[in-house]
């Protein structure tokens, strides 16, 4: 009977050994979908007209962006940060799903160009045209610029970082105008941050930072707030590069090269 037994177990053990675990690609991905079902069922009120949701029509160059670049990182005691901006600009991530998206920056420097899809609703001032569009993102700009001159290539830099954002929604008043997370009211802003929240924590977990940089001040309260104080990953800020920013406009890259520098992030 005990060898009936195990000649029934023995494909079943065989089955759960042969399977491989997921790449930590995969992994991100599928956290990516598990929040984009999540955000979907949620309601917001005036002044928010429209929603978007970048990780749904500009997935294919979001889901090239996690491919290409999230295991670059992934060496024996080699340093890494997460760098963590709030949510999509309407020139950036908005137009082409990659966070800081500056069109010329993705296409050219990290070589990503997919299809783009569009939104049920679009707002008639803020129209996606992908890699179409011919706007700059001012913050995605200075961004990975500064990325570029410290680390030459795309792939060198992101053996050193991963750019997330916090949210991938874009809230849009009437007006076009871009209605950050920070301006809803709190009972339409608890369900984003608790499934925004969930989403960060796994995807830390599965990259494994040394570091985890908030890109804003915003961003670096969402890390603070996941983590907790006793985390191992060392939590920093760095200046966000908005124009909407006076001192962002007063040599972001050299002030944010500094705080990189304090934080013992400095290129190789």
């Amino acid at each position: 009977m005990g060898f009936l037994r195990a000649l029934h177990i023995i494909p079943t053990l065989m089955t759960v050994l042969s399977k491989k675990p997921l790449r930590i690609a995969d992994q991100i991905l599928n956290c990516a979908k598990t929040l984009n079902q999540q955000l979907k069922s949620l309601q917001f009120a005036e002044p928010v007209t429209h929603v978007y949701n970048p990780l749904e029509y500009a997935w294919a160059p979001f889901e090239s962006y996690v491919r290409k670049f999230a295991e670059l990182g992934q060496q024996p005691k080699r340093q890494r940060a997460v760098l963590l901006g709030m949510n999509p600009g309407p020139y950036g991530m908005m137009q082409v799903g990659v966070p800081f998206g500056e069109v010329n920056a993705v296409r050219d420097w990290m070589g990503i160009n997919a299809a783009v899809e569009v939104p049920a609703q679009q707002h008639p001032k803020r129209l996606i045209q992908g890699f179409a569009c011919t706007r700059s993102e001012v913050s995605g700009k200075r961004l990975w610029a500064l990325a570029q001159e410290d680390y030459g290539t795309a792939e060198h830099f992101f053996q050193h970082f991963f750019v997330l954002n916090y949210c991938p929604l874009v809230w849009l008043q009437s007006s076009g105008k871009n209605h950050t997370p920070d301006m809803l009211p709190s009972a339409e802003l608890a369900p984003v941050y608790k499934a925004c929240d969930e989403h960060l924590a796994r995807v830390i977990e599965i990259l494994a930072p040394t570091h985890a940089v908030g890109i804003g001040a915003f961003a670096m309260k969402r890390l603070q707030t996941v983590l907790g104080k006793q985390s191992p990953i060392a939590v920093g800020t760095i200046l966000h590069p908005s124009p909407a920013s006076p001192m962002a406009n007063r040599g972001w890259a050299e002030q944010a090269r500094q705080q990189l520098t304090a934080q013992g992030l400095v290129a190789p």
